[in-house]
């Protein structure tokens, strides 16, 4: 039987590899490379307090917020799983892994929520956006560190700057998601009462839309979690290191082990960060507290034309 494939051949993978290998790695490597500084000093400077501070402080402070967020049993577990960790001897691994997470989710928030913030103001930048965001969702991970490896090299910096591509787009979706579904009355009222964009943003919409934001901190801090494990594929420190070693060895028990550490980190770390976005939603702007600062931009705004007419 006839096959279109017989007389249409596309060599869709020699032009990727013309335009990466002939065109992007040698004109722009060095501008990549150069990108690698600030994400070396967030990580630098993280990396070198988490591993000076004493186990036990480190423990107990990170019970304390724990406590105060989430409640009693997920401190008990915060210090019973740190404890763990640092009885198997992995207290070192797991700083550098949470380092590593730290940074990259900085980033994330640094970079995906003005993403956010432009994709609700405007629906043509959004339908730009939302196939980027597709596809960086839905190529398996271990494809990013091809390119990665070609245009930064590798180490833990170009580990993270993988795991920043792969978990910036649940931030940027949420933020999105969040501020579109600010009631179209307030934000009406907000501009009759003359609030400029950026009063409107800051007052009114980013307060309503925090607990949405907070939902997308903790899936960008899964997947980098996540990320950090596979991007020790290509140097990157840590937890995952652990486990690869292990997998490349067949040392059933230093791998189960990593395993078990970043299981342990990550429960803490997810449980943290839903109390403190279900609690950002409690204690989010009611629509009477809303209102008053509708209220308040409109005074400021009666104000100002007074200040100009005088």
């Amino acid at each position: 039987m006839w096959s279109p494939g017989e007389d249409l051949t596309i060599p869709f993978a020699a032009w990727v590899n013309s335009f990466v290998r002939d065109w992007l790695v040698p004109n722009f490597r060095p501008t990549f490379r150069s990108m690698q500084w600030p994400v070396t000093q967030v990580l630098n400077g993280l990396s070198a307090f988490l591993n000076a501070t004493p186990m036990i402080v480190f423990t107990l402070a990170l019970a304390l917020i724990a406590w105060r967020v989430a409640g009693r049993g997920v401190a008990l577990f915060t210090l019973l799983a740190l404890s763990f960790i640092d009885m198997i001897g992995l207290w070192s691994e797991t700083m550098t892994t949470l380092a590593m997470v730290v940074t990259a989710v900085f980033f994330c928030v640094v970079l995906g929520v003005p993403l956010g913030v432009a994709a609700a103001r405007s629906n043509l930048f959004r339908a730009i956006l939302r196939p980027i965001l597709d596809i960086m969702q839905t190529i398996p991970s271990f494809v990013y560190l091809v390119p990665i490896v070609m245009l930064f090299g590798v180490g833990v910096v170009p580990g993270i700057i993988a795991t920043i591509i792969f978990a910036l787009p649940p931030i940027i979706r949420l933020t999105d998601l969040g501020i579109r579904n600010v009631r179209e009355d307030l934000t009406e009222a907000a501009i009759a009462f003359g609030a400029t964009s950026w009063q409107m943003l800051i007052e009114v919409q980013f307060p309503l839309a925090m607990r949405t934001v907070m939902a997308g901190l903790n899936q960008t801090l899964m997947l980098a979690l996540s990320m950090v494990v596979i991007a020790a594929l290509i140097g990157a420190g840590g937890l995952g290191l652990t486990v690869f070693t292990g997998l490349g060895r067949l040392d059933v028990g230093n791998a189960t082990a990593g395993g078990v550490g970043i299981v342990l980190l990550a429960i803490i770390l997810d449980r943290i960060s839903q109390a403190m976005g279900e609690a950002q939603g409690q204690r989010g702007p009611s629509l009477l507290d809303t209102l008053k600062s509708v209220f308040s931009l409109r005074s400021q705004g009666e104000a100002a034309k007074t200040e100009r007419a005088g």
